[in-house]
């Protein structure tokens, strides 16, 4: 996967950094996906993305490698797409990693709860092209399991999609660790990392 930065899920540790996960919980960038999730909706009732032509479109970012861009506007709270791949377990997952040796922290892997986890590395779509901004214009929702990409606002043609991946490792946030999930957004009011800030 040559996304956006390493960990997808945000409340877990690295694969491989000896912490153990916590819970909590893509597209480009890559690794443990997460910490601004929903899990809101009621059950049975799984957002449909709408229809009516192609609505988004993969190419290369400004912000890092691939990345997810709305090809029409799309609505405030509109679902975008379904994050897919292979539900496998953690202990799984951790087998797994990391998915490429020469950058052991990118992964497409999204925590969907204290258990299981989406390897998007096997049956991804579009969705583990999107890459983290610390404003971003769309957010993850879980539902009954499955992960749901939603816009937070309204996506004008020809802007890039983001969420927050709130990123979260147990172990302390010190500068070479924020450095390692360097954020490259851009936007003002920065974290500078894609870790969500401590508790």
């Amino acid at each position: 996967m040559e996304s956006m930065y390493p960990m997808k899920s945000n409340v877990q540790s690295r694969p491989g950094s000896g912490h153990s996960k916590r819970a909590q919980g893509n597209g480009e960038q890559g690794g443990w996906h997460d910490a601004t999730r929903r899990d809101s909706s009621p059950p049975h009732t799984q957002p449909r993305p709408a229809t009516g032509g192609r609505r988004i479109q993969v190419r290369r970012s400004g912000v890092h490698g691939k990345g997810v861009y709305s090809l029409r506007e799309i609505a405030r709270g509109e679902t975008i797409i379904e994050y897919t791949g292979e539900r496998i377990t953690w202990k799984e997952a951790l087998r797994r990693h990391p998915h490429d040796l020469n950058d052991p922290d990118h992964t497409f892997y999204f925590h969907i709860d204290d258990r299981h986890v989406i390897d998007a590395n096997v049956g991804g779509n579009a969705a583990r092209w999107i890459n983290h901004a610390c404003r971003p214009n769309c957010e993850s929702d879980i539902v009954d399991g499955r992960v749901y990409i939603k816009a937070l606002r309204r996506v004008r043609p020809g802007e890039e999609l983001f969420y927050d991946y709130g990123l979260a490792i147990d172990e302390r946030y010190t500068p070479k660790v924020k450095k390692q999930f360097e954020c490259r957004c851009g936007s003002r009011g920065c974290r500078r990392t894609m870790l969500a800030p401590k508790r």
